[in-house]
């Protein structure tokens, strides 16, 4: 029987010794060692009671037995829920209850901590550890590495995975097997993916990039990667000869640039270094391309869709925008107050449709039904506009945009801005609550290197290109701006810091 995801990023390469994961260790595991290891794991989880559709969770650091988890899981017909790393027991408890798992992998540091979590649930409990060991690769260990893929249909889950629940709850966006084939099919071929390629991959596997981009596409086209337990500038560098192509968040290129070591001749055999997750600083794009003559990609996705657009491979990757929308994915700007299609150059809410688009949120119907329209178009809750070009550029998200005074106010606008000034290295800009105006505008800013911003000189200049009422009202200084393991700056926390700032 047809089992989409097993078919396309799996079956091909069952019984080759081509190179799949390359080590820190100097171990390379092929292929075929890979689809070997995923056989035991399904067996393992079919013997264990789990049945087609019964939910895997996972919180566990990365590790080649990490991914075969995955991979398993496509082959058995279950439905993969990675958790981030630094999710607490209490936050656990809820996706464990709320998913209804069936059987729950942690490593051993953490099981005592969340046994006591998950003590509620019937899920099971078994471990894993990054260096290879733990209780389910003991159930695992003789289990035979030859599985029947079990059938299933494009629209059948493949996977759950929870939003970051910065405004209430999270919400399990469900993944089909079409979702992630769709996606990983057309980045292939728009970025010339091929089995030649050679991934530097430094993220993490409980998130959309750095599972259903950086993998799926990898394993799609044939192709290998140098798979880094995390980011390390010194090891991404000591790697790089080694590669074709890495794919990272804005962190990642922000403290590249800054090491002597980044130059044209450390990425002569690259061909593509993509950027997603959270904007990439124009001064970035620019120092970057200077110091290695390669222009990075970005991109833009979300959870509950994977990628929606990217910037042309061929063509001119432009600073600012995240490119046009990828074949067979349809985008719009929309009046965030009608839903009505907004012109060219006006800023509005995106909306998407197309096979990438999630099937919904678990157990959760009327929320599903307020962001998902009924022709299809799923409401993102970013904000962007499509310039003259056709680019998309995103400007914000809508929890975000300010409203001072009756007026609309998009960070986005007024960050480019200052991320221009020479004594500001990043900044963010936040709306807070305000006695005459409802909400002002505060911006919070990173300092570049030891200088000390000149604030009245900096509202001056940029006064120059915006009107009055956008101006910030005050500026702040902090060290480092809050942001989540994917690089995305937390701005709830920001608001909650300064809500009392003109009260």
């Amino acid at each position: 029987m047809a089992n989409p995801l097993y078919d396309h990023l799996f079956a091909p390469h069952a019984g080759k010794p081509t190179p799949f994961l390359h080590l820190l260790n100097g171990k390379t595991i092929s292929h075929d060692e890979f689809i070997q290891m995923a056989g035991r794991f399904a067996n393992a989880m079919t013997q264990m009671g789990l049945v087609p559709g019964d939910r895997v969770a996972i919180q566990v650091e990365k590790s080649p037995e990490a991914l075969a988890i995955y991979a398993a899981c496509i082959q058995a017909g279950l439905v993969f829920l990675p958790l981030n790393t630094a999710y607490t027991p209490t936050e656990v408890s809820y996706f464990i209850e709320n998913s209804g798992a069936k059987l729950f992998v942690c490593t051993r540091g953490h099981k005592k901590e969340l046994a006591g979590a998950i003590k509620n649930t019937d899920v099971v409990l078994e471990t894993l550890n990054a260096e290879g060991s733990g209780t389910f690769l003991a159930h695992a260990r003789d289990k035979s590495e030859v599985f029947t893929p079990v059938g299933r249909k494009g629209q059948d889950l493949a996977a759950l995975l929870y939003t970051s629940g910065t405004t209430g709850r999270s919400k399990g966006a469900m993944l089909t097997h079409e979702n992630l084939l769709s996606n990983a099919r057309s980045l292939v071929d728009i970025w010339h993916y091929s089995a030649d390629d050679v991934l530097l991959h430094a993220l993490p596997i409980f998130h959309t990039h750095g599972l259903f981009v950086a993998t799926n596409v990898t394993l799609f086209a044939g192709g290998s990667m140098i798979f880094l337990p995390k980011f390390d500038s010194d090891v991404v560098i000591e790697k790089m000869l080694q590669a074709t192509a890495m794919m990272g968040v804005p962190t990642f290129y922000t403290r590249l640039v800054k090491d002597p070591r980044l130059t044209a001749d450390l990425t002569r055999h690259m061909r593509l270094f993509v950027s997603g997750s959270a904007p990439l600083l124009a001064e970035t794009h620019l120092q970057f391309e200077e110091k290695t003559g390669h222009r990075i990609l970005e991109r833009y996705g979300m959870t509950e869709t994977n990628m929606n657009t990217s910037n042309p491979y061929d063509g001119e990757r432009r600073a600012g925008t995240v490119g046009f929308p990828l074949p067979g994915v349809e985008l719009k700007i929309t009046d965030t107050a009608t839903g009505a299609t907004l012109p060219d150059g006006e800023i509005g809410v995106i909306e998407v449709r197309g096979p990438n688009v999630f099937k919904g949120y678990w157990q959760m119907p009327e929320k599903t039904a307020e962001e998902v329209r009924q022709d299809g178009f799923f409401i993102t809750g970013d904000l962007g506009l499509i310039d003259a070009d056709g680019y998309v550029q995103i400007v914000g998200r809508n929890k975000d945009m300010i409203i001072s005074g009756g007026y609309n106010i998009y960070p986005r606008e007024i960050e480019s801005l200052l991320n221009d000034q020479p004594e500001i290295l990043e900044s963010a800009v936040i709306g807070v609550p305000h006695p005459d105006y409802g909400e002002t505008v505060v911006g919070v800013v990173v300092a570049n290197g030891g200088s000390i911003p000149d604030f009245d000189q900096i509202t001056k200049t940029i006064a120059k290109s915006l009107a009055r009422y956008k101006l910030p009202k005050k500026l702040v200084v902090v060290a480092e701006l809050p942001r989540n393991t994917m690089g995305k700056i937390q701005k709830n926390l920001l608001r909650e810091k300064h809500k009392r700032d003109f009260q």
